[in-house]
């Protein structure tokens, strides 16, 4: 058959890979020959332009280009290649499966390689590949070897009989497009190529073909027990542990059986002790590591190692900003390091196996993995389902198999507890079928799949974005969406529950992490859950002038693409961590420490680690000055145990004295893999006085008036706007109701992703348009000013305005009192609603200055260092914190509001020549914001590059702001952080700094 008639059947057959049968992955092969590297390379936009019979050993390539090997050559060739597309649910080729169309991007790829001469006494060689997107048609000096078939799957073709002494010629046909694509609609950007490593592997005839090895530890004893499993191996073999003083020989398969072991320390992310074991016989020698611990589910508890397993965790992609999904392994490490310094233990491996080597890491650094098959048929929902292959026969076969290349791949990894069967399929018989060949293959973990919404088939209840008080209701087994049939409900009573999905970390969010915590400790059958997701998947760019930036859905000239969708990471798309990762840090904390007036409770989460590697520390702290410090004397803390001490003996004045608080830290007292000695785990603040928001004092003089009132160093228009401080000019000055919607807010705004599950109906939110969508509508956007009065009462100067917008008559009154105190300007800022409407948040409340753009550093008493909302403030602390202004706003990839830090009480404005403090008072004590850019020009660019040039340091005085939410994809923000219109007053002093 020609390679053209061959490629045309190809891509519509649903049958699985060719391959021989899957095997656990090995670092080091005995017999291995690297073919990474530089590939000669021709590109076709369709199977019609792809050249014919360049699969035959002596085809003339040498007018081709090339390709390095991994690699995306859609990132590449400054688009003579094609270009990236994302989408989320959608797919970017017609909904027509199996087939696909014309325009279908053909990359042909040839390399030789010398086979070695002592190769030739080996029993097999085989030809391996660890990801190809989205097939590859596999041919060896001219004769076809087979079909590559699971993008992110291993196979592994037997070229035996096709390899020769001396030059081989390998040619590799990989389309973009395939049948497969229907089951691989992953939320990600589709990159066709050879992605992962190819690999020529050599097999002796008499060595030990595959092992699975079982590593059980005994709770209650302390004892473990190693369970051999071999698959086509020639007797003797001998298994030695030399740490544990094992050799056990067997002369024949059925003389292998279970290895008792005593006194063994078991795995866990804590404590992730591995076994270093050596497999081998007359032929070859395996190392291989091992680490015990005991998967199982008891009714409503899944368990390791006999207690319940935490989940604190993240889904991952496999993601560079430069090489899209091809692995490095120095940056893998290191992002896993930062996941260990916030205290995540957990990772779903969204929505494929991962590259193997990262299970390696994970079984070395200590995670929870949820390891999930290469499969997600999202799109058919958005045509009910119709002809998802998760239920078609036709596709039976091939989906099984994909499991079963999961399972046999990653089988010997301890970090690996649940295997999940994919994401977002629906449901059907043939994950059923997958289920059970899971089981078959490994009885040893329990089968995860968050679509079996009647738990027929899964040991595991799972949702994604679900609203909190859904949590307890389905515990008590009283929520519709438990099942269809209420008669069922106890199959979900009785099953363990987790999150895979949930908190979405789109742009400045998610809200709420602290909130979902509680609801994890205070249910048992509850486990925790997976953010979505650890890391944004911006694509790096740059515009025509050389200004560099990270594209998203859209930025290509993608038909069909669900825009910055595929943003929504703890981390920004270079590893940079975003403010959200120190909410997560404090909220996964394993030790949570609860700081009281009258002790403090400290317990101790973890799974099976107590907590003398931890040092307690305290400081005692008045006005943001050290006054006293020491060590906590806290008992040895047993997992999942609880005590409350004493406060520090402090004076009696500190529970007197204004802004007096006690701060609790918890680090490491040694160096670990992952962080040196001191590192903060988690902190803890208590504040000891009962004092109330100080006010702002009375007038201490009379203001001069004219068309220009000077208060202090204030002067002031005759409307009453701020015209400058000290003598340094203010640009513009007012209350503020508006703030740049986050992604959050703005569901639905943009992009083409509200669409399935992703509606703006779900949660806690009113129904239909976002927050941002009524925002506008209300146009809080575009409020203008009214003056009402001006004038002198008493000491004071007074302005009355109102702000409404066009053609509108829903807005606000605001009164400002100006008075001069001391050699400080004052203002009593009142904000009270109009009309106020039902249905309809307001963004913020606050006030608003435009200061010159010399100012270059903030330091400040108050909430920090990162930033805080109402739902995303478990990580703020009162102290004095310092920073450059520049470094105050995260430059999320869609400008959006960002940067507020909570409770102020004093701040230092400064530049090279001039400083200017501002002091904050109540009632409703501000927090604030400064930044390069205001929340109109923010809302106006799509992506950073975009905003205009700096008109100054504008700075936001915020009594308040509506919180954070997860409604990108998710719950709209909790009740009880929405901000709906109501009357505020909040005070302040200008002047400048001595």
């Amino acid at each position: 058959m020609s390679l053209h008639d061959l490629t045309v059947q190809s891509l519509v057959d649903v049958a699985p890979g060719d391959g021989v049968r899957p095997r656990a992955w090995r670092r080091r092969e005995q017999w291995r020959l690297d073919l990474t590297g530089t590939w000669r390379f021709h590109y076709a936009t369709g199977l019609a332009e792809a050249p014919d019979a360049c699969d035959a050993a002596d085809f003339d390539d040498d007018g081709w280009d090339t390709q390095e090997v991994p690699g995306h050559w859609v990132l590449g060739g400054d688009g003579r290649y094609g270009r990236p597309i994302y989408t989320n649910i959608q797919l970017p080729i017609p909904m027509s499966p199996p087939t696909v169309p014309d325009a279908n991007g053909i990359g042909d790829y040839r390399r030789d390689f010398e086979l070695p001469s002592e190769w030739s006494s080996l029993g097999a060689i085989r030809l391996r590949f660890d990801g190809v997107e989205s097939i590859g048609i596999v041919a060896v000096n001219g004769r076809h070897v087979g079909v590559v078939r699971g993008s992110r799957l291993a196979t592994e073709l037997d070229v035996t009989d096709v390899v020769r002494p001396g030059r081989n010629v390998v040619h590799v046909r990989v389309a973009q497009w395939s049948a497969q694509t229907y089951v691989e609609d992953q939320d990600q950007w589709w990159l066709p190529g050879i992605f992962r490593e190819v690999t020529l592997v050599g097999r002796p005839a008499e060595g030990i073909e595959d092992y699975h090895l079982l590593a059980d530890f005994h709770h209650t004893t302390g004892r473990g027990t190693l369970t051999v499993q071999l698959r086509d191996a020639t007797f003797p073999v001998t298994v030695e542990i030399p740490e544990l003083g094992i050799k056990q020989s067997w002369g024949a398969a059925d003389d292998v059986a279970p290895i008792p072991l005593d006194a063994v320390t078991p795995w866990s992310p804590e404590r992730p002790r591995l076994y270093q074991v050596r497999l081998s016989n007359d032929a070859e020698s395996i190392e291989s590591r091992i680490g015990f611990r005991t998967v199982r589910i008891d009714g409503h508890r899944w368990l390791v190692n006999g207690r319940q397993v935490r989940i604190a965790g993240v889904n991952r992609h496999e993601y560079d900003p430069d090489r899209g999904r091809v692995f490095d392994e120095d940056a893998a490490r290191e992002g896993l390091l930062l996941m260990k310094r916030h205290n995540i233990n957990a990772i779903r491996t969204s929505h494929y196996p991962p590259h193997p080597r990262l299970l390696e890491l994970t079984d070395e650094l200590g995670f929870w993995v949820m390891d999930e098959c290469d499969l997600e048929t999202h799109a058919f929902e958005l045509h009910g389902w119709e002809n998802n292959p998760s239920d078609d026969s036709a596709w039976r076969t091939s989906l099984v198999d994909r499991m079963r290349r999961t399972i046999e791949r990653d089988k010997n990894h301890p970090s690996v507890i649940c295997w999940s069967l994919g994401n977002e399929s629906g449901t059907g018989a043939n994950l059923a079928a997958m289920a059970e060949e899971a089981r078959t293959l490994d009885p040893s973990r329990p089968v995860h799949y968050e679509g079996d919404y009647e738990a027929s088939y899964s040991d595991l209840v799972s949702r994604m974005y679900a609203p909190i008080p859904e949590l307890g209701d389905m515990s008590a087994g009283i929520s519709s969406a438990l099942s269809p049939r209420p008669a069922q409900s106890s199959r979900f009573r009785d099953k363990p529950k987790v999150l895979c999905e949930y908190a979405h970390a789109m742009g400045n969010g998610p809200g709420a992490l602290a909130d979902y915590a509680a609801e994890f400790d205070r249910f048992e059958d509850w486990h925790g859950g997976f953010i979505w997701e650890w890391r944004d998947h911006g694509i790096r760019t740059t515009t025509p002038d050389g200004t560099e930036f990270f594209a998203y859905g859209g930025d290509f000239g993608e038909v069909a693409h669900d825009g910055s969708f595929v943003m929504d990471g703890l981390v920004h798309s270079d590893g940079r961590p975003s403010p959200a990762l120190a909410e997560v840090k404090q909220v996964f904390s394993p030790v949570t420490v609860t700081a009281m007036r009258d002790g403090i409770v400290l317990r101790n989460r973890r799974h099976d680690t107590d907590t003398s590697d931890y040092r307690f520390s305290w400081v005692w702290e008045v006005d943001g000055e050290r006054r006293s410090d020491g060590d906590l004397d806290v008992p040895t803390i047993d997992a999942g145990g609880e005590v409350t001490i004493p406060l520090p003996q402090l004076p009696a004045e500190a529970e007197t004295v204004r802004d007096s608080w006690l701060t609790v830290t918890v680090r490491e007292s040694a160096d670990r893999p992952w962080c040196s000695e001191g590192h903060e785990v988690v902190v803890a603040q208590a504040r000891l006085d009962r004092n109330a928001a100080p006010l702002l004092p009375a007038p201490t003089g009379s203001v001069s008036a004219g068309r220009i009132m000077e208060v202090g160093p204030v002067t002031l228009s005759a409307s009453g706007r701020v015209l400058s401080i000290g003598g340094v000019e203010v640009g513009e000055s007012g209350v503020e109701l508006w703030r740049a919607p986050t992604e959050n807010d703005s569901l639905g705004d943009f992009g083409s992703y509200e669409i399935g599950d992703y509606t703006a109906t779900r949660g806690y939110g009113l129904p239909g348009p976002s927050s941002a969508a009524r925002w506008r509508a209300q146009g809080l956007d575009r409020l203008m000013s009214q003056t009402v009065s001006a004038g002198a009462e008493g000491d004071e100067f007074v302005v009355v305005e109102r702000l409404l917008p066009a053609q509108g008559r829903h807005g606000a009154e605001v009164t400002y009192r100006w008075r001069r105190i001391g050699d400080a300007a004052g203002c009593q800022v009142l904000v009270s609603p109009i009309r106020p409407r039902t249905d309809v948040t307001w963004p913020r409340v606050g006030f608003h200055l435009l200061l010159p753009g010399e100012f270059e550093r903030a330091e400040w008493f108050g909430g920090g260092p990162g930033e805080a909302y109402p739902d995303s403030r478990s990580a703020s602390m009162v102290g004095r914190h310092a920073s450059a202004i520049d470094e105050l706003a995260f430059p999320y990839a869609v400008p959006q509001e960002t940067g507020h830090r909570e409770s102020l009480r004093r701040l230092d404005i400064s530049g090279q020549a001039t400083s200017i403090r501002l002091r904050a008072f109540g009632p409703d004590v501000p927090g604030f914001s400064l930044l390069r850019h205001d929340a109109s020009e923010l809302t106006a660019a799509r992506h950073q590059h975009e905003l205009p040039e700096s008109r100054g340091v504008h700075l936001y005085l915020d009594a308040f702001q509506h919180g954070l939410g997860s409604r990108s994809c998710g719950p709209d923000v909790l009740p009880q952080y929405q901000l709906w219109p109501r009357a505020v007053s909040f005070g302040f002093t200008l002047e400048l700094a001595p």
